[in-house]
């Protein structure tokens, strides 16, 4: 594998009040390798109130343990489908940003059921993932995601 690494990672899903927060935190768990250890993932969910009053929640994921973040990107890069690794590589100029980080969102309710399914709608997980390169620039963290997603 490509000798790929990332500061943290972010995880940010928004839970509407006709969602079961239970079944979004599932969702999201769908990303999260079982070997990581429960200390190494902070939750935080904010309840906030949306454009026409209704409740919503904001669930905010982060891992940052070194470690942790390694068993993070060696499992999701297998979560990928062909596909997707694809729409990633063709869009990479714009899915990674000045300072280095990868945004990439997916489909909730795919996630639910255990998928990941890159989705550019509203419904989704949205996934930041923080790169180190050596120098930091948007230009060497696209080379290096670009090694990683085709070998």
């Amino acid at each position: 594998m490509a000798n790929i690494r990332a500061h943290h990672i972010r995880f940010t899903a928004f839970i509407h009040a006709t969602e079961d927060e239970d079944k979004v935190l599932d969702a999201i768990a769908t990303f999260i390798p079982a070997e990581i250890d429960e200390e190494d993932v902070i939750f935080d969910v904010n309840e906030t109130t949306g454009f026409f009053g209704n409740p919503i929640k904001v669930v905010n994921v982060e891992i940052k343990r070194s470690r942790a973040v390694r068993k993070f990107i060696e499992y999701f890069r297998g979560l990928l489908s062909e596909g997707d690794k694809r729409y990633i590589l063709e869009n990479l100029e714009e899915k990674v940003d000045e300072e280095g980080t990868l945004y990439i969102r997916f489909n909730k309710q795919r996630a639910y059921l255990g998928e990941a399914e890159i989705d550019e709608g509203a419904d989704v997980i949205q996934v930041r993932i923080k790169f180190k390169a050596f120098p930091m620039r948007k230009e060497a963290v696209v080379k290096a995601v670009r090694e990683w997603l085709e070998e």
